[in-house]
């Protein structure tokens, strides 16, 4: 397992333990798995956040 579905299961089971029934839990454990894969990929080195935040190389 690397660090993106280390990241993707910590941040879903982090959001269920947080939410607790209806809608609102299904958005909260949305966002919450979002932030982990976010931070999953980051650390897998697949996804660079120069890219995402605007700042390139040649700056």
């Amino acid at each position: 397992m690397n660090a993106t579905q280390t990241g993707l299961l910590a941040g879903l089971i982090l959001g269920a333990a947080g939410a607790f029934g209806g809608f609102s839990a299904f958005v909260i454990v949305l966002v919450v798995g979002a932030v982990g894969l976010l931070i999953g990929r980051v650390l897998d080195g697949e996804l660079d956040l120069s890219d995402v935040l605007g700042r390139g190389r040649d700056r």
